[in-house]
């Protein structure tokens, strides 16, 4: 019997699975794997949000095998060392598997070549799994990547994309081939009470919801913070459990100004997957430093609390933070408004805000939560490396009457419309009625110490 081993990594899903679809066209049986790997505990990457979510994702992905006859093969330990036991248990040929771009995903498929190759079997990376366009496929003449999102985006949108993969008919799994059990989300402590469910069979459902009722609007309303209306397909996206390559099939399929708005943001998504591939170490080291020297956790630890626990005087950063705390996902305008108060009026260390985010984001990913850290910080792709986002401005614009304020920081209810933004500005006993805090900052002088720490004084 020719045996193939499918390597589930960030590709959760029997849909639109390119290294599924080529194992099973290449042999008589299929080992579908997944290894809870002990390196991604050692680095602390496995936090509550992610692990639960995971957990949903494994026993979907379980349940959509074995409809059409196969099984999960769930294995614990060190990737490579996994691998080669259940190559050598079933004698298989060939290990099927998404290419990623971290480090650590290069070092994983460098590891698995190296301890496959003794065992004869050959490792098959499949590119557009993870990203619609592969990282490198697209660079300006003589370098190895865009670092600015427009001409990518140009370029990117003119690539030819792959066929969408059908889902397979049947799968078959050598017997005998030990698992071992399924997680359970209700097992893991510490996870947000409104963490969305996971596994494909809900990220399909969601992804088809929002192509026949949301993304028509999505142009419009996308920043709008209470309207609540965009995709909330990110977390799908980082688990794979929705392919990029479906997503904009079928966004484009819908047509009109939403649907080019929110392919647009595929695109962001694989341009931070390129900025990361070229340059690795943007995961934890300024893309372009701006020479700063940025407050830390021990100098600013007041501060960085507040704006963690959504006590920072400021409503709506207040709900942004609040938000994430309980659902373990964040508005995209949300989290600009959030970022940008760390590091550009508190001028806290954007690494410290990108570690907290990914310890609650359930679509915690190194590339677009590190690079859009740094967008934010200055010291990433944006052009604009100085921009300042005063949250009053950016609350009276996308939260006009408070409604998101309201929804997050319940203690102001009490105030109507846009006063809500400002509840400082009231008086005496009327100060009194609300248990919310003043700001930490003045916001002029976050912006002028930013200035001076930026030579632009």
């Amino acid at each position: 019997m020719r045996v193939r081993v499918v390597l589930f990594t960030s590709d959760l899903r029997v849909h639109d699975h390119p290294p599924l679809r080529a194992a099973l066209d290449a042999s008589d049986a299929v080992v579908p794997l997944f290894v809870r790997d002990s390196g991604i505990d050692a680095a602390s990457f496995t936090v509550p949000n992610r692990e639960a979510f995971l957990a949903d994702c494994l026993r979907d992905l379980d349940a959509g095998l074995r409809e059409r006859g196969g099984r999960l093969i769930l294995r614990d330990g060190e990737v490579t060392d996994e691998v080669a036991k259940v190559v050598s248990e079933t004698d298989a040929c060939a290990v099927h598997l998404a290419g990623g771009v971290s480090r650590y995903a290069r070092r994983r498929e460098d590891a698995l070549r190296a301890a496959l190759r003794g065992l004869g079997c050959e490792v098959v990376v499949h590119d557009a799994v993870v990203t619609s366009v592969p990282p490198g496929e697209v660079a300006p003449a003589g370098k190895d990547h865009f670092a600015v999102f427009t001409p990518y985006h140009r370029h990117w949108d003119q690539q030819p994309v792959r066929s969408v993969v059908r889902a397979p008919r049947a799968i078959t799994v050598p017997e005998g081939v030990g698992s071992a059990p399924l997680p359970k989300r209700s097992k893991v402590p510490g996870v947000s009470p409104g963490l969305a469910e996971g596994g494909e069979e809900a990220g399909r459902k969601r992804l088809t919801a929002w192509l026949r009722s949301g993304i028509s609007a999505y142009e419009d309303r996308h920043d709008d913070m209470a309207g609540d209306a965009t995709s909330k397909l990110s977390p799908h996206l980082h688990f794979g459990t929705i392919g990029p390559v479906e997503a904009a099939t079928r966004a484009r399929a819908a047509g009109g100004p939403g649907a080019e708005a929110f392919v647009r943001q595929l695109a962001w998504r694989d341009f931070h997957h390129q900025v990361l591939a070229a340059r690795p170490a943007a995961a934890h080291a300024d893309y372009r430093s701006q020479g700063d020297r940025w407050r830390t956790a021990r100098s600013a630890r007041e501060d960085i609390e507040a704006w963690q626990e959504g006590r920072t005087g400021y409503p709506v950063v207040d709900a942004a933070m609040r938000q994430l705390e309980h659902e373990g996902w964040m508005h995209n305008r949300a989290r600009l408004i959030a970022s940008c108060f760390l590091v550009k009026t508190l001028y806290v260390d954007w690494r410290v805000g990108a570690r907290h985010f990914l310890d609650l984001l359930v679509d915690g990913d190194v590339a677009n939560n590190q690079l859009n850290w740094q967008w934010m910080a200055g010291t990433g792709t944006d052009s604009r490396p100085n921009r300042v986002l005063n949250p009053l401005a950016q609350a009276e614009r996308y939260d006009r009457d408070g409604t998101y304020v309201r929804r997050w920081v319940p203690e102001l209810a009490g105030l109507e419309g846009s006063a809500v933004h400002r509840p400082w500005k009231l008086k005496g006993l009327e100060r009194a009625k609300y248990d919310y805090p003043d700001p930490i900052v003045e916001l002029s002088e976050g912006l002028a110490r930013f200035k001076r720490a930026r030579g632009l004084d």
